[in-house]
């Protein structure tokens, strides 16, 4: 009985009507839908897990590496100036790859062209750390990605993917991040799937990941086959979805359940 019960709320959701965007003065960070002791964990840099990554990663930025022997610090100084608002500005327009490239793919790109040191592997300790402490530099700032008119189709193919359904259950990203959010699935509120904190610390993982691996989770969970880490198609996802958070706030490294 159950099972029916799950089977017909899920046909209900699958075959209702694509919502229209969300209008920007209902957008909400995900960390609105969290209880008070998760905002507390987030909002206290001595409780938030996710700075420990932070420090690992100040401390990758001034390490030499490759052939090279340079450190990030070597062309780009101090993080603190030199990367001030360069996350808000990602998933960006790649000129010699002739695509965009999210933080991640940024940092390794750099990484082969600049230190001649071997890419981080995706999810890997290092990766994570290095985009968190880049990112939160930029922590507070508002979310600018999109404004390059050369990352225009990509963007729509990103929304494109946002609104595909696929796999066995037949769901689209919005049918539960634009038309159900603010509900319950499972007993946990539908957040909007706004961006806004990656890499972060989600207390599901005892970890930080990136939003890759939570874009894979879901598709994963509607029983559709993911996509692998640093195709084009998670990473124009998550260009669409940096654009559609524009305005607002970084908080990396955030904190999620």
């Amino acid at each position: 009985m159950k099972l029916f019960g799950c089977i017909v709320v899920l046909t209900a959701v699958a075959s209702a009507a694509l919502a229209t965007e969300i209008p920007q003065a209902e957008r909400r960070s995900g960390s609105s839908f969290m209880g008070p002791d998760s905002r507390a964990m987030q909002d206290e840099d001595t409780a938030n897990p996710g700075m420990l990554f932070v420090l690992d990663g100040e401390a990758l930025w001034k390490r030499r590496a490759g052939a090279a022997d340079k450190a990030c610090a070597d062309c780009h100084g101090d993080a603190r100036a030199g990367m001030k608002g360069v996350a808000a500005h990602y998933p960006a327009f790649e000129q010699t790859l002739g695509k965009p490239l999210d933080l991640e793919g940024r940092i390794n790109l750099c990484r082969s062209n600049h230190q001649h040191a071997t890419p981080f592997a995706y999810e890997s300790r290092e990766l994570l750390a290095l985009t968190a402490y880049v990112a939160e530099q930029s922590r507070g700032m508002p979310i600018e990605t999109g404004d390059d008119p050369e990352l225009t189709p990509f963007i729509a193919k990103g929304h494109q993917l946002f609104t595909q359904r696929q796999g066995q259950l037949n769901l689209a990203c919005a049918n539960c991040h634009d038309d159900n959010w603010d509900k319950k699935l499972a007993g946990s509120p539908i957040t909007q799937g706004q961006p806004t904190g990656y890499p972060l610390y989600r207390l599901e993982w005892q970890s930080l990941g990136s939003l890759q691996r939570r874009l894979r989770a879901c598709i994963t969970g509607i029983r559709a086959q993911p996509y692998d880490y640093g195709s084009p198609e998670l990473v124009e996802l998550e260009l669409y979805l940096m654009t559609r958070a524009r305005g607002m706030p970084i908080e990396t490294p955030a904190v999620r359940p």
